[in-house]
């Protein structure tokens, strides 16, 4: 099992990160936007009961949301398809099974009439149950179809009502089927207990949590959501890796997707010319409940074995994504035509299940690999060999032992001054 996470890794999980948000060279490159299907968006509000409470700055949570909804729907760009979802809005009794069910499509997701939309929203009262997972599902069926990106946005101020359909393995039942859809989710006024459950919600997905307690933060953040939603989709290229580097696919700049059993080994190979880095991340998701205590690896060898680099990280199960990276520079070489290095890229998970939980298909596993030109003369830190920290150790003994000769002069001077006076 992989017990430590060291800093480096996370930096190097950073760069690999902002290597992935890249614009990729026109051609034959994995990953390539497709912009071919509009964005889509399908906000999910609570409607329950307790949307009556008035504690989001003097007013009802209900009145913020129709607040935040309006200035939205009012800011949301052209060419978002944009629907309205609710749950807990028209069932106000009290039969369990018939309040689970109250999730209704209030604006179908397609082009957005601003005064049709605000008039629907201005009829909602607080009404019923929290349906969360229920909602979800039918919300995944509002965006089905097409090949732009999905996003729901749900927005509730309490915990589901509606167990054993627990929202968190709904969302986790989403992310499995691979259609690229996004729940992010907002808490308003939030306790403990639903700020782990909307937090798990958009954990599973690649989304994002946000604690509410303001209208003016509800607004911003539903905003900023949305608009994200219009940002161009990078599709995953499907690839299977291999159980050794002889046998690893070669793999160009791009995103790919593949499939990890439980504490398999998956590799992949990437051609790297003298005077290129080589920045690549690796995200593992657990789609199905796994032990606690986990990690992932990722290590850049040589064709012989030799490890180059690696990036390594641990959970505790409050997570449902980990991810890790690297970064390794290729030195310039003085022979001109100087072959290219290929690297082989090792990917190892110790996520485990317990017995009853199904091992196949193997998690759901997305690499990003980005090749660059290396870094300047002094552009950054690695040029100078910092990055494997031997220069930077000898710099600060270096320091520390001048620091120590000119401490002990003054002292040696205070003290003779001392003594003469």
């Amino acid at each position: 099992m992989i017990t430590r996470t060291r800093l480096a890794a996370g930096a190097c999980a950073l760069l690999a990160a902002l290597a992935a948000g890249m614009a990729f060279p026109a051609g034959a490159v994995a990953g390539e936007p497709t912009g071919e299907d509009a964005p889509k968006v399908d906000l999910v509000l609570d409607v329950s009961g307790s949307m009556r409470t008035r504690d989001i700055d003097g007013g009802t949570r209900m009145a913020a949301a129709k607040q935040a909804f309006n200035e939205v729907l009012d800011a949301t760009p052209e060419e978002v398809r944009l629907g309205i979802r609710t749950l807990g809005a028209d069932y106000p009794g009290d039969d369990r099974k018939t309040g689970c069910k109250d999730t209704a499509q209030l604006y179908p997701v397609g082009p957005l009439d601003r005064t049709e939309a605000k008039t629907a929203v201005a009829t909602l009262s607080p009404t019923g149950w929290t349906p969360i997972g229920p909602a979800l599902l039918k919300a995944a069926d509002d965006l089905d179809g097409g090949d732009g990106s999905k996003r729901i946005v749900l927005i509730s101020d309490g915990e589901d009502t509606c167990a054993p359909l627990d929202p968190c393995e709904v969302a986790r039942e989403i992310a499995a089927k691979g259609i690229g859809l996004t729940i992010d989710t907002l808490g308003l006024v939030p306790n403990t207990k639903m700020r782990q459950q909307l937090s798990c919600i958009a954990e599973a997905t690649g989304g994002t949590y946000t604690s509410v307690e303001h209208t003016d933060e509800l607004t911003d953040k539903v905003n900023q959501l949305v608009d994200r939603a219009a940002d161009p989709v990078v599709t995953p290229v499907a690839t299977e890796g291999a159980d050794a580097c002889a046998k690893a696919p070669t793999l160009k700049s791009g995103l790919y997707t593949d499939r990890e059993e439980f504490g398999q080994q998956r590799w992949y190979r990437v051609d790297v010319e003298p005077g290129q880095e080589l920045r690549a991340s690796v995200s593992v998701g657990a789609d199905r409940a796994v032990n606690p205590s986990y990690g992932v690896l990722l290590r850049a060898v040589t064709v012989h074995g030799r490890e180059i680099v690696r990036g390594e990280a641990t959970g505790n199960g409050r997570t449902d994504v980990l991810s890790t990276g690297l970064r390794y520079p290729k030195q310039e070489s003085d022979e001109e035509d100087a072959p290219a290095e290929a690297v082989c890229l090792q990917v190892t998970n110790s996520f485990s299940v317990a017995s009853g939980v199904k091992t196949t298909p193997g998690l759901p596993l997305e690499l990003t690999v980005d090749v660059v030109d290396g870094p300047g003369d002094s552009a950054d830190v690695a040029a100078f060999g910092l990055g494997r920290g031997w220069w930077l150790l000898g710099l600060l003994v270096l320091a520390g032992f001048l620091a120590g000769l000119l401490w002990g002069w003054l002292s040696r001077w205070r003290f003779a001054i001392w003594r003469t006076n």
